[in-house]
């Protein structure tokens, strides 16, 4: 074999390896153009998804707010319908006053009619707040005033307006008068032992 056969092989074989090399690439190009294809496919569907999924989010969201202001609108109806009985009831009762010369029948009717209204308010879960003659209590009670008493300091001596409880949460605060040591009757304690 000659010198320019011995270079025309090693061009071919140069150029063969070359070829191959290029192919590689070329296939290598091709195989990474379609991963990212696949890749931009599945993140268009991932896209889509979150799309839908948003849609459907903010198509609960306001279904649910809906049934809210219907479920309100519910409560609110059972409750007005209670009271539209007693406004039925005090009706009567005012009719009654203007035309009755019986009193005692127009104070039992008052009377009924306030048991009822309590029924209702019991039934709606609204309790009032018992605090007359215990310890005051700042979580269930509004203190208005101190005054001088005979019971132990601190203990509620009057109700000036009940409080009430709805499920066990305070609604209103009980408004109330509180005793305290009588500061007179320990002036004079203190000038008898004095003496």
């Amino acid at each position: 074999m000659s010198h320019t056969d011995n270079t025309k092989e090693k061009e071919e074989n140069s150029k063969t390896v070359y070829d191959t090399a290029r192919d590689e690439k070329v296939s290598e190009l091709d195989i990474l153009r379609q991963s990212l294809e696949d890749r931009k496919k599945q993140a268009d569907d991932y896209y889509d998804q979150l799309l839908r999924l948003k849609a459907e989010f903010e198509n609960f969201r306001k279904r649910a707010e809906r049934e809210k202001q219907n479920h309100l609108m519910w409560g609110k109806e059972d409750v007005l319908t209670k009271q539209l009985m007693l406004i039925d009831a005090l009706e009567q009762a005012d009719k009654s006053l203007k035309t009755s010369t019986n009193i005692e029948s127009v104070k039992k009717g008052v009377e009924l009619i306030h048991q009822e209204f309590v029924k209702m308010l019991q039934s709606e879960g609204v309790t009032e707040i018992e605090c007359l003659g215990k310890q005051f209590d700042p979580h269930l009670e509004e203190a208005l005033e101190q005054v001088a008493s005979d019971k132990e300091e601190g203990t509620v001596v009057d109700v000036i307006q009940k409080g009430y409880c709805l499920n066990g949460k305070v609604i209103r605060y009980a408004k109330v008068k509180v005793s305290q040591q009588n500061v007179k009757d320990e002036q004079t304690e203190k000038e008898e032992t004095k003496q």
